[in-house]
């Protein structure tokens, strides 16, 4: 008896053994080097998506001068990557957990470079708009991708936590280096070179560095090609018309069939895609993912987070430009502190109190700071104000920032299945998008009214923006309050501990 026993033993220890050294092999996790090197480039593709989102920000008043945007339609610069991205994002999810997260992301950077390139030689408005466009589809199917395979690389506590705090400080560094470099690139070479820049790091990154550092999708991952093809053309229906609804209201008004219109069919292909996600077989949102509170609450507050960062951008873009007379250059420069705070508070600062604190209080600490910022930079304009009265908010701002937006994806990746990390990001980032838009929407409309055309005052534009920042402020509080719903994981600080010396 006590043989058998012992052969029993032997031979689940083999098992162990085999399978331990077979996901070895898939993910490399056992190669410190390779391990860092990966987790770099995964970085680096957030960096990329950091970038092309804000780079053209303050490209944006060269840009409607030279290609014939008027103010109103001058936004789906931004509006159609807004669209494309949070439209394609659950698609690119349910790609990247059945196609394989390797071909995603290759494919994605491919996309980005090639859009990229098109979109500096853009002649006209609307072949500036496709490209962006094209860049948003990029986006939605990069974005699960990646944060699928850091997911699947990286065990779930410490390890993950670590590496998903250096992903979010990159991102945070893309959205200054964006505005930097936005700067630099149209003050010297004019806006087509922000298009320019994104080609060769795209491209290289897609045909040089993935193929080496990246391992094969598992063996059979490309066959399995079983789609929920009416839910992803629904879903995908719903969720670009929703922001196409949002994106067109402060330009054509809320009560047309463009905007109001969209927005009611959108609402109702949405009910019409979770009677589908109930009788197919293999659904592309499985509904069981929402009995996950975590990754529920981390996909409401994403909501909130980036109508902030939608809303705080166009402020500070307007008060800076329009008000204290900064070009594009100055401009970019300007947004230094606050990506460098972001990148602080999304490494480190998040890092630190995960460790500390555990998923549920950082989130709600991250939101608060995050909306005090905005407070402190709503109450700082003035008619006759200086960049100085605005820094500290600013600071503020960022640092709040990037704490939240690490912490969102903590817990958006909790609990979900190695298999559906991909559709799991990708309901996260889908509320992102559809936040950005509504925010961006939110901000024109509120600081706008009561403005006379032509003949509104620097006092009453600096009004509008400081009752935008502060809407956008209580919707910011709004999430800190909903982030207090994320399951708390008792044992978050205790696995953390392991890695505080690494995140330090």
């Amino acid at each position: 008896m006590r043989a058998s026993l012992t052969k029993s033993g032997a031979a689940e220890s083999t098992t162990g053994k085999i399978q331990m050294q077979k996901s070895s092999n898939q993910t490399d996790v056992g190669a410190p080097r390779w391990s860092g090197l990966r987790l770099a480039l995964l970085a680096f593709a957030q960096f990329i998506i950091a970038i092309d989102y804000n780079i053209v920000y303050v490209a944006l008043p060269d840009i409607g001068r030279d290609v014939g945007f008027t103010s109103q339609s001058l936004q789906w610069v931004v509006s159609a990557y807004a669209v494309a991205f949070g439209g394609f994002l659950l698609l690119g999810g349910r790609a990247a957990d059945r196609l394989g997260p390797r071909r995603m992301f290759i494919l994605a950077l491919v996309l980005y470079g090639v859009s990229s390139l098109a979109g500096g030689f853009a002649p006209d408005a609307l072949t500036l708009v496709v490209a962006r466009a094209v860049q948003g589809l990029g986006g939605a199917l990069l974005f699960p991708a990646t944060l699928a395979l850091i997911n699947t690389s990286f065990a779930e506590g410490a390890e993950r936590n670590r590496a998903l705090a250096v992903w979010g400080a990159t991102g945070s560094g893309g959205l200054a280096a964006g505005a930097i470099i936005g700067g630099v690139l149209t003050n010297g070479w004019g806006w087509q070179a922000v298009f320019f820049f994104t080609v060769p790091l795209a491209l290289g990154a897609a045909l040089i560095a993935a193929p080496v550092l990246l391992a094969p999708d598992p063996a059979g991952e490309g066959q399995r090609r079983s789609f929920d093809l009416p839910g992803a053309l629904v879903v995908t229906a719903a969720a670009t018309l929703l922001v196409f609804g949002l994106a067109s209201g402060p330009e054509v008004g809320w009560n047309t069939v463009r905007s109001t219109g969209s927005l009611v069919i959108g609402v109702l292909l949405l009910c019409v895609f979770i009677l589908i996600e109930r009788r197919v077989r293999d659904p592309l949102a499985p509904l069981r993912l929402f009995a996950n509170r975590s990754l529920v609450t981390a996909t409401a507050v994403s909501f909130f987070h980036h109508m902030a960062l939608s809303s705080g951008y166009y402020i500070l873009t307007t008060y800076f430009q329009n008000l204290l007379g900064y070009n594009a250059l100055a401009a970019g420069l300007a947004f230094v502190p606050l990506g460098v705070l972001a990148m602080i508070g999304g490494g480190k600062g998040a890092g630190l109190l995960l460790t500390k604190w555990g998923t549920r209080a950082t989130m709600f600490a991250g939101m608060l700071i995050y909306g005090i910022g905005l407070v402190a930079i709503a109450l700082a304009l003035s008619p006759g104000g200086s960049y100085w009265a605005v820094l500290p908010g600013i600071l503020i701002y960022g640092f709040g920032g990037g704490i939240a937006f690490t912490t969102l994806f903590v817990a958006a990746a909790s609990g979900v299945a190695a298999n559906e990390q991909g559709v799991a990001s990708a309901l996260g980032s889908t509320s992102l998008q559809i936040g950005a838009a509504l925010g961006l929407a939110a901000a024109l409309v509120v600081a706008n009214v009561g403005l006379g055309g032509e003949a509104a005052t620097t006092s009453d534009v600096v009004d509008g923006l400081r009752m935008a920042g502060l809407f956008a402020a209580a919707a910011v509080f709004l999430g800190a309050v909903l982030a207090l719903m994320i399951k708390q994981n008792p044992g978050i600080a205790q696995d953390a501990a392991t890695s505080a010396e690494a995140v330090r």
